[in-house]
């Protein structure tokens, strides 16, 4: 394994972390997924809350 596939795996692992990170960050705040209630359809978790 050389030292560019080891780059890739950090930079992905990065990636998938911060994205998982955001996921609760905005889920403790109450944010919906979607972002704009404006045109949100019911289908993030705003229809959990009406429920």
């Amino acid at each position: 394994m050389g030292p560019g596939e080891i780059l890739l795996i950090v930079a992905c692992s990065a990636i998938v972390i911060s994205v998982v990170i955001s996921y609760f960050i905005r889920k403790k705040q109450g944010k919906t997924c979607c972002g704009d209630c404006s045109s949100c359809g019911g289908t993030c978790s705003c229809n959990k809350k009406s429920k």
